[in-house]
């Protein structure tokens, strides 16, 4: 789910909350340019449906902060790719098959996906920035509500605010390591990935710090 002009404001401030994590109604009102009466009121309507909740921040004066985030409720609203039929999927693979099965699984579904993003990417002689921004708009095609950063100290951060496959990667944590290990085989031996942050472990995305090992 991503706003456009024609969303609903309520869908903006779900979108606003699920990429850019808990905010204030004051820092929401800001971003979608209202005021901040009207987002309190959507973010209202939004609590009584559980869809947000709110935590107060004391501050050094004055009331405290209501910080919103999405709930359980309000994330699946942001929706997975055939979440039942690929966890099916998984445990009849395991079942037939065994571990090792399944691992064979992962793996081609890895290299079908390289085959596929590597007629996307630019070449590897591009600028890092570049194969990265190409890499995360093919995410979100995907699903994934990719982005990326360039830090201070000159390397990039591969977001992804949402996986689509959660459900299944859940039952099979081997898909998250294959993905890892996709992403440096796409940006090549010169260049070093490593999750910071994982979904599976508590966050509230997925992301991942790349660098060049070229000086």
């Amino acid at each position: 789910m991503r706003p456009d002009p024609a969303s609903s404001t309520r869908d903006q401030v779900l979108f606003h909350l699920k990429t850019r994590g808990p905010q204030t109604g004051a820092a929401l009102a800001e971003r979608l340019a209202l005021t901040t009466e009207g987002v309190r009121q959507h973010l209202a309507q939004l609590e009584a449906e559980d869809l947000v909740a709110f935590e107060e921040q004391r501050g050094a004066v004055g009331r405290p902060a209501r910080t919103w985030r999405l709930t359980p409720a309000g994330d699946k609203r942001f929706p997975e790719g055939y979440a039942e039929l690929a966890v099916d999927l998984i445990q009849s693979v395991r079942e037939a098959f065994g571990s090792e099965g399944l691992d064979r699984w992962v793996s081609a579904r890895t290299n079908a996906q390289e085959s596929q993003y590597a007629t996307q990417m630019p070449p590897r002689h591009a600028p890092l920035a570049k194969r990265v921004s190409a890499l995360a708009r093919i995410r979100t095609r995907e699903g994934y509500m990719a982005e990326w950063q360039r830090k201070p100290d000159g390397s990039l951060l591969l977001i992804e605010n949402h996986c689509p496959i959660c459900a299944a990667a859940q039952v099979c944590q081997g898909i998250c390591g294959a993905e890892l290990d996709l992403f440096q085989r796409l940006l090549g031996d010169g260049v070093r990935v490593e999750r910071t942050e994982h979904i599976l472990e508590g966050a509230r995305r997925c992301v991942y710090r790349i660098e060049s090992l070229v000086s």
